[in-house]
């Protein structure tokens, strides 16, 4: 059951996918313009999103972007760190990142996931002020959940293929499994 009333990102056009006492909460970087017209987080064909939380395991089977509430029900949810879409995350500015921290910060204390998943460096780089950070989980604890660095699964990151993507979502999956079923 999606909670996120006054939390949406209405100005975006497009909805976080939350609940109280998730595992854990997938948190892009901003949405596509496709995924805004498609009124789905991570709807373009070219985007892994869904394919790499099935084959990683978070998933019992391959979800789509319309099914993105089932998401609730397997302990997961999405947000984005900045609701402004674009065509590529490249057009984000540091200022972007630390304007929307705050809403950000709010939606992660209401609704407590134990985890947030940060899905590529950038948004985590600049709400930690830090320069540089690896894949994984990370030593800071944002509005009380435990921090990790994902790559991200669109489809412009072609520095990841298929299997090493799905790889490091695996390792989240594997640490958090107690409370995933």
């Amino acid at each position: 059951m999606d909670h996120s009333g006054d939390m949406q990102q209405a100005a975006a056009g497009l909805s976080d996918v939350l609940g109280p006492g998730l595992s854990v909460v997938f948190c892009g970087l901003n949405p596509a313009l496709t995924a805004v017209r498609d009124g789905h987080n991570f709807s373009s064909p070219s985007n892994r999103f869904w394919r790499v939380l099935h084959l990683s395991g978070f998933t019992s089977r391959l979800l789509r972007a319309d099914e993105e509430r089932e998401l609730l029900k397997y302990g997961c949810g999405i947000t984005a760190a900045v609701s402004r879409a674009t065509k590529s995350a490249s057009e984000l500015r540091l200022d972007d990142y630390k304007r929307a921290t705050p809403l950000l910060e709010a939606k992660i204390t209401k609704f407590a996931p134990a985890n947030l998943a940060f899905l590529g460096k950038a948004a985590f780089a600049a709400i930690s002020a830090r320069a540089d950070c690896d894949w994984g989980r990370q030593s800071e604890v944002f509005a009380g959940a435990n921090t990790w660095v994902l790559p991200n699964p669109s489809g412009l990151n072609r520095a990841f293929g298929l299997d090493r993507l799905t790889a490091y979502y695996r390792d989240l999956k594997a640490e958090i499994q107690p409370r995933i079923g």
